[in-house]
Protein backbone atom coordinates (compact mmCIF):
# COMPACT_ATOMS: atom_id res chain seq x y z
CA UNK A 1 0.00 0.00 0.00
CA UNK A 2 3.00 2.30 0.45
CA UNK A 3 3.62 2.05 -3.29
CA UNK A 4 -0.08 2.06 -4.21
CA UNK A 5 -0.91 5.17 -2.19
CA UNK A 6 0.72 7.75 -4.52
CA UNK A 7 -1.10 6.28 -7.53
CA UNK A 8 -4.49 6.48 -5.82
CA UNK A 9 -3.73 10.02 -4.64
CA UNK A 10 -2.88 11.16 -8.18
CA UNK A 11 -5.92 9.33 -9.58
CA UNK A 12 -8.25 11.00 -7.09
CA UNK A 13 -6.82 14.44 -7.87
CA UNK A 14 -7.09 13.82 -11.62
CA UNK A 15 -10.64 12.45 -11.71
CA UNK A 16 -12.10 14.92 -9.25
CA UNK A 17 -10.42 17.82 -11.09
CA UNK A 18 -11.71 16.61 -14.45
CA UNK A 19 -15.25 16.20 -13.15
CA UNK A 20 -16.56 18.71 -10.56
CA UNK A 21 -17.62 17.17 -7.26
CA UNK A 22 -21.32 16.40 -7.42
CA UNK A 23 -23.66 18.06 -4.99
CA UNK A 24 -24.35 15.04 -2.84
CA UNK A 25 -24.31 14.44 0.86
CA UNK A 26 -20.93 14.32 2.55
CA UNK A 27 -22.10 11.09 4.14
CA UNK A 28 -21.80 9.44 0.72
CA UNK A 29 -18.08 10.19 0.59
CA UNK A 30 -17.72 9.05 4.18
CA UNK A 31 -19.50 5.81 3.28
CA UNK A 32 -17.05 5.28 0.42
CA UNK A 33 -14.16 5.63 2.88
CA UNK A 34 -15.76 3.24 5.38
CA UNK A 35 -16.46 0.68 2.66
CA UNK A 36 -12.83 0.87 1.57
CA UNK A 37 -11.62 0.31 5.13
CA UNK A 38 -14.03 -2.60 5.60
CA UNK A 39 -13.53 -4.23 2.22
CA UNK A 40 -9.78 -3.91 1.85
CA UNK A 41 -8.09 -3.20 5.17
CA UNK A 42 -10.27 -5.37 7.40
CA UNK A 43 -10.77 -8.03 4.73
CA UNK A 44 -7.02 -8.27 4.09
CA UNK A 45 -6.31 -8.41 7.82
CA UNK A 46 -8.66 -11.35 8.36
CA UNK A 47 -7.21 -13.03 5.28
CA UNK A 48 -3.59 -12.79 6.42
CA UNK A 49 -4.45 -13.98 9.94
CA UNK A 50 -6.26 -16.98 8.50
CA UNK A 51 -3.38 -17.85 6.18
CA UNK A 52 -1.25 -18.55 9.24
CA UNK A 53 -3.45 -21.55 9.97
CA UNK A 54 -4.73 -22.78 6.60
CA UNK A 55 -3.15 -23.37 3.21
CA UNK A 56 -3.52 -21.00 0.26
CA UNK A 57 -5.66 -23.64 -1.42
CA UNK A 58 -8.28 -23.84 1.33
CA UNK A 59 -8.17 -20.06 1.75
CA UNK A 60 -9.19 -19.69 -1.88
CA UNK A 61 -11.91 -22.31 -1.51
CA UNK A 62 -13.48 -20.48 1.43
CA UNK A 63 -13.25 -17.16 -0.40
CA UNK A 64 -15.44 -18.65 -3.10
CA UNK A 65 -18.30 -17.86 -0.70
CA UNK A 66 -18.03 -14.08 -1.17
CA UNK A 67 -19.76 -13.91 -4.58
CA UNK A 68 -22.82 -15.73 -3.30
CA UNK A 69 -22.79 -13.65 -0.10
CA UNK A 70 -22.85 -10.48 -2.19
CA UNK A 71 -25.82 -11.75 -4.20
CA UNK A 72 -27.68 -12.73 -1.02
CA UNK A 73 -26.88 -9.39 0.66
CA UNK A 74 -28.31 -7.57 -2.35
CA UNK A 75 -31.47 -9.62 -1.93
CA UNK A 76 -31.79 -9.09 1.84
CA UNK A 77 -30.75 -5.44 2.06
CA UNK A 78 -31.66 -3.88 -1.29
CA UNK A 79 -34.33 -6.35 -2.47
CA UNK A 80 -32.44 -7.04 -5.72
CA UNK A 81 -34.06 -10.09 -7.26
CA UNK A 82 -31.97 -13.19 -7.91
CA UNK A 83 -32.57 -14.77 -11.29
CA UNK A 84 -33.06 -18.50 -11.81
CA UNK A 85 -29.65 -18.67 -13.49
CA UNK A 86 -28.00 -17.00 -10.48
CA UNK A 87 -29.72 -19.38 -8.05
CA UNK A 88 -28.40 -22.28 -10.13
CA UNK A 89 -24.93 -20.75 -10.10
CA UNK A 90 -25.06 -20.35 -6.31
CA UNK A 91 -26.23 -23.93 -5.81
CA UNK A 92 -23.53 -25.46 -8.01
CA UNK A 93 -20.86 -23.20 -6.53
CA UNK A 94 -21.69 -24.25 -2.96
CA UNK A 95 -21.60 -27.92 -3.90
CA UNK A 96 -18.13 -27.37 -5.34
CA UNK A 97 -16.98 -25.45 -2.26
CA UNK A 98 -18.29 -28.13 0.11
CA UNK A 99 -16.63 -30.93 -1.83
CA UNK A 100 -13.26 -29.16 -2.01
CA UNK A 101 -13.44 -28.18 1.68
CA UNK A 102 -14.16 -31.78 2.69
CA UNK A 103 -11.15 -32.99 0.73
CA UNK A 104 -8.88 -30.49 2.51
CA UNK A 105 -10.33 -31.26 5.95
CA UNK A 106 -9.46 -34.94 5.60
CA UNK A 107 -5.79 -33.99 5.24
CA UNK A 108 -5.55 -31.71 8.31
CA UNK A 109 -4.21 -33.17 11.59
CA UNK A 110 -4.82 -30.05 13.76
CA UNK A 111 -8.49 -29.32 13.22
CA UNK A 112 -8.69 -26.71 16.03
CA UNK A 113 -6.23 -24.31 14.35
CA UNK A 114 -7.75 -25.20 11.00
CA UNK A 115 -11.26 -24.16 12.08
CA UNK A 116 -9.93 -20.89 13.56
CA UNK A 117 -8.18 -20.11 10.29
CA UNK A 118 -11.36 -21.04 8.45
CA UNK A 119 -13.35 -18.58 10.56
CA UNK A 120 -10.88 -15.77 9.80
CA UNK A 121 -11.06 -16.43 6.07
CA UNK A 122 -14.85 -16.52 6.30
CA UNK A 123 -14.80 -13.07 7.91
CA UNK A 124 -12.62 -11.95 5.03
CA UNK A 125 -15.24 -13.19 2.56
CA UNK A 126 -18.07 -11.50 4.48
CA UNK A 127 -16.36 -8.11 4.70
CA UNK A 128 -15.41 -8.23 1.02
CA UNK A 129 -19.00 -9.09 0.10
CA UNK A 130 -20.15 -5.97 1.96
CA UNK A 131 -17.55 -4.02 -0.03
CA UNK A 132 -19.00 -5.27 -3.32
CA UNK A 133 -22.58 -4.57 -2.32
CA UNK A 134 -21.84 -1.14 -0.84
CA UNK A 135 -19.72 -0.04 -3.78
CA UNK A 136 -22.54 -1.03 -6.11
CA UNK A 137 -24.71 1.65 -4.50
CA UNK A 138 -22.11 4.42 -4.20
CA UNK A 139 -20.38 4.19 -7.60
CA UNK A 140 -23.40 5.57 -9.52
CA UNK A 141 -23.37 8.63 -7.25
CA UNK A 142 -19.70 9.65 -7.37
CA UNK A 143 -18.27 7.66 -10.29
CA UNK A 144 -16.26 4.44 -10.52
CA UNK A 145 -12.68 5.85 -10.59
CA UNK A 146 -13.53 8.44 -7.94
CA UNK A 147 -14.91 5.76 -5.65
CA UNK A 148 -11.91 3.49 -6.20
CA UNK A 149 -9.29 6.13 -5.48
CA UNK A 150 -11.14 7.49 -2.44
CA UNK A 151 -11.96 4.11 -0.87
CA UNK A 152 -8.46 2.73 -1.43
CA UNK A 153 -6.87 5.84 0.05
CA UNK A 154 -9.01 5.32 3.14
CA UNK A 155 -7.98 1.65 3.26
CA UNK A 156 -4.31 2.65 2.97
CA UNK A 157 -4.75 5.04 5.87
CA UNK A 158 -6.26 2.25 7.96
CA UNK A 159 -3.31 0.00 7.19
CA UNK A 160 -0.77 2.71 8.07
CA UNK A 161 -2.54 3.50 11.35
CA UNK A 162 -2.57 -0.21 12.18
CA UNK A 163 1.16 -0.44 11.50
CA UNK A 164 1.89 2.66 13.57
CA UNK A 165 -0.13 1.38 16.55
CA UNK A 166 1.55 -2.03 16.26
CA UNK A 167 5.10 -0.65 16.22
CA UNK A 168 4.75 2.74 17.97
CA UNK A 169 7.57 4.23 15.92
CA UNK A 170 5.81 6.81 13.77
CA UNK A 171 7.02 7.59 10.26
CA UNK A 172 10.44 6.12 11.00
CA UNK A 173 8.83 2.68 11.25
CA UNK A 174 7.64 2.92 7.66
CA UNK A 175 10.91 4.34 6.33
CA UNK A 176 12.84 1.53 8.02
CA UNK A 177 10.69 -1.26 6.59
CA UNK A 178 12.96 -4.24 5.84
CA UNK A 179 11.19 -4.77 2.52
CA UNK A 180 12.54 -1.44 1.21
CA UNK A 181 16.07 -2.80 1.37
CA UNK A 182 15.58 -6.39 0.24
CA UNK A 183 15.62 -8.28 -3.02
CA UNK A 184 11.85 -8.73 -2.71
CA UNK A 185 11.23 -5.07 -3.49
CA UNK A 186 10.43 -5.79 -7.12
CA UNK A 187 7.73 -8.28 -6.04
CA UNK A 188 6.22 -5.70 -3.70
CA UNK A 189 6.06 -3.11 -6.48
CA UNK A 190 4.48 -5.70 -8.79
CA UNK A 191 1.88 -6.51 -6.11
CA UNK A 192 1.13 -2.82 -5.71
CA UNK A 193 0.57 -2.27 -9.43
CA UNK A 194 -0.60 -5.58 -10.91
CA UNK A 195 -2.43 -7.10 -7.94
CA UNK A 196 -3.80 -3.96 -6.28
CA UNK A 197 -4.11 -0.77 -8.34
CA UNK A 198 -5.09 -2.21 -11.73
CA UNK A 199 -7.65 -4.78 -10.43
CA UNK A 200 -9.30 -2.22 -8.13
CA UNK A 201 -10.08 0.09 -11.06
CA UNK A 202 -11.14 -2.83 -13.27
CA UNK A 203 -13.57 -4.08 -10.62
CA UNK A 204 -15.20 -0.68 -10.15
CA UNK A 205 -15.46 -0.25 -13.91
CA UNK A 206 -17.07 -3.68 -14.25
CA UNK A 207 -19.39 -2.90 -11.37
CA UNK A 208 -20.67 0.15 -13.24
CA UNK A 209 -21.55 -1.92 -16.29
CA UNK A 210 -22.96 -5.23 -15.05
CA UNK A 211 -23.92 -4.70 -11.39
CA UNK A 212 -22.61 -6.28 -8.22
CA UNK A 213 -24.56 -9.57 -8.52
CA UNK A 214 -22.99 -10.77 -11.76
CA UNK A 215 -19.62 -9.18 -11.01
CA UNK A 216 -19.34 -10.91 -7.64
CA UNK A 217 -19.98 -14.33 -9.19
CA UNK A 218 -17.75 -13.78 -12.21
CA UNK A 219 -14.81 -12.58 -10.08
CA UNK A 220 -14.80 -15.90 -8.24
CA UNK A 221 -12.64 -17.11 -11.11
CA UNK A 222 -9.82 -15.41 -9.18
CA UNK A 223 -9.80 -17.96 -6.35
CA UNK A 224 -9.88 -20.71 -8.99
CA UNK A 225 -6.67 -19.44 -10.57
CA UNK A 226 -5.01 -19.16 -7.15
CA UNK A 227 -5.86 -22.77 -6.38
CA UNK A 228 -3.87 -23.94 -9.38
CA UNK A 229 -1.04 -21.51 -8.66
CA UNK A 230 -0.82 -22.83 -5.08
CA UNK A 231 -0.40 -26.31 -6.54
CA UNK A 232 2.09 -25.48 -9.27
CA UNK A 233 4.12 -22.71 -7.59
CA UNK A 234 3.87 -23.47 -3.86
CA UNK A 235 3.66 -27.25 -4.26
CA UNK A 236 0.55 -27.58 -2.07
CA UNK A 237 -1.36 -30.88 -2.41
CA UNK A 238 -4.44 -30.88 -4.62
CA UNK A 239 -6.88 -33.74 -3.99
CA UNK A 240 -9.48 -35.12 -6.36
CA UNK A 241 -12.18 -33.52 -4.20
CA UNK A 242 -10.58 -30.11 -4.75
CA UNK A 243 -10.26 -30.77 -8.46
CA UNK A 244 -13.91 -31.79 -8.85
CA UNK A 245 -15.07 -28.99 -6.57
CA UNK A 246 -13.11 -26.44 -8.57
CA UNK A 247 -14.67 -27.69 -11.81
CA UNK A 248 -18.15 -27.30 -10.32
CA UNK A 249 -17.32 -23.77 -9.22
CA UNK A 250 -16.16 -22.89 -12.73
CA UNK A 251 -19.47 -24.24 -14.09
CA UNK A 252 -21.34 -22.02 -11.61
CA UNK A 253 -19.36 -19.00 -12.75
CA UNK A 254 -20.02 -19.69 -16.43
CA UNK A 255 -23.77 -19.86 -15.78
CA UNK A 256 -23.94 -16.12 -15.11
CA UNK A 257 -22.50 -15.13 -18.49
CA UNK A 258 -24.95 -12.76 -20.16
CA UNK A 259 -26.10 -13.51 -23.69
CA UNK A 260 -28.63 -12.09 -26.07
CA UNK A 261 -30.37 -8.75 -25.75
CA UNK A 262 -29.05 -5.88 -23.64
CA UNK A 263 -30.37 -5.90 -20.10
CA UNK A 264 -30.61 -3.28 -17.46
CA UNK A 265 -28.32 -3.73 -14.47
CA UNK A 266 -30.24 -4.22 -11.19
CA UNK A 267 -27.85 -1.90 -9.38
CA UNK A 268 -28.07 0.84 -11.99
CA UNK A 269 -31.58 0.97 -13.47
CA UNK A 270 -30.66 3.77 -15.91
CA UNK A 271 -27.42 2.23 -17.12
CA UNK A 272 -27.71 -0.51 -19.79
CA UNK A 273 -25.48 -3.51 -19.32
CA UNK A 274 -23.33 -4.44 -22.34
CA UNK A 275 -24.12 -7.48 -24.43
CA UNK A 276 -22.12 -10.55 -23.42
Amino acid sequence: MLFSLPIYAVAMWFYFSQQPIKKIKSSTYLSACLIGILGYYMSSLFDFIGLQYVSASIERIILFIYPTLAVLLNLLIFKVAISRKQWMAIFITYIGIGLAYWGELNQIPDTKSFFFGTWMILLCAITYAFYLVGSGKIIPKIGAPQFTSLSMLAASLGIFVHYWVEHQQGISAILSLPILHSSSLVYVIALALIATVIPSFLISGGMKRIGSNDLSIITSIGPVSTLFQARWILGEPFSWEQTLGTLLIIVGVLLVKKVGATKTSPDYPNYPSPKG
